[in-house]
């Protein structure tokens, strides 16, 4: 990454999520903060992200956003007052949040949270008094640390999201991640997205997966980590989360897709899930 820049693939994701509230009526994810962000800068990025071929990948992008933001109201309706949006890149929760008494903090590296500023203030979104930008390097600082300076209070329960980030990580960064996350007080969580052993999938998803691995790559953000469910739980249960929820296409399909007139869906071709685990 660049300094001064928005992640690569950070801002692939806000294109296919502004080319979502577009193409796909209604969109799964109402989200018209990430059209804005995005702008008339990426007409090109744009008008592939809206190409029929790029509907599952878009799709699968708003079911994961969406899930999240489910699975966050349903914790903010239980008492949790703080959100943390691990490696947030470009995501626009904190700008159309709900939730008026909800402190929210995104994360990520600093040169990431300044292209993203540069974004907001030229779209003229406004930044929230309830968010705080943590610009965090990971080389010379804890997410312990830069959460507590910038007045996360860790002795009450949170809610964490940690979206498009595993797959990236080395298996020593998530778990240190998951440590800190399994010791938070109880009522805590955290969702994400992660990816499915390659050896795996089957010719059909492989080749899909390959061409991903092949963008995200060029773009300087390989993929490095592989999980399968079962291997995901006891990770999951080793690090010290009481309860698991894991979710798949099918069951995607069904709580955010069912019914449609426009038949928009995610296909068979799955080579990822999504997973909660609460403290």
């Amino acid at each position: 990454m660049e300094t001064g820049q928005a992640s690569k693939t950070a801002l692939r994701v806000a294109i296919r999520r502004a080319a979502h509230q577009l193409t796909d009526l209604p969109p799964v994810l109402d989200d018209p903060i990430a059209v804005r962000l995005v702008g008339p800068s990426y007409p090109r990025d744009m008008e592939r992200a809206m190409h029929p071929v790029a509907r599952d990948f878009r799709a699968f992008l708003a079911a994961r956003s969406r899930y999240a933001e489910d699975r966050l109201a349903a914790a903010v309706a239980q008492g949790i007052a703080q959100y943390v949006v691990l490696g947030a890149g470009l995501d626009t929760f904190a700008y159309r949040n709900p939730f008026p008494s909800l402190r929210i903090f995104e994360v990520d590296f600093p040169a990431t949270q300044q292209g993203k500023q540069a974004m907001l203030a030229e779209a003229a979104i406004p930044v929230p008094g309830n968010l705080t930008f943590v610009p965090l390097d990971f080389e010379n600082n804890t997410l312990q640390d830069g959460l507590r300076e910038a007045g996360f209070d860790d002795r009450s329960p949170a809610f964490f999201s940690w979206l498009g980030v595993v797959p990236y990580l080395t298996l020593d960064a998530f778990r240190a991640t998951l440590g800190v996350l399994a010791h938070m007080p109880a009522g805590s969580a955290v969702s994400f997205d992660y990816t499915l052993l390659p050896e795996s999938l089957s010719p059909a998803r492989r080749k899909v997966f390959n061409t991903l691995a092949a963008r995200v790559a060029a773009a300087g953000e390989p993929f490095q980590l592989f999980f399968m469910p079962d291997q995901l739980e006891q990770e999951l249960r080793r690090a010290g989360f009481r309860r698991i929820e894991q979710v798949d296409t099918n069951q995607l399909n069904d709580l955010y897709f069912h019914n449609r007139s426009d038949g928009l869906k995610l296909s068979p071709v799955r080579v990822g899930m999504l997973a909660t685990a609460w403290v």
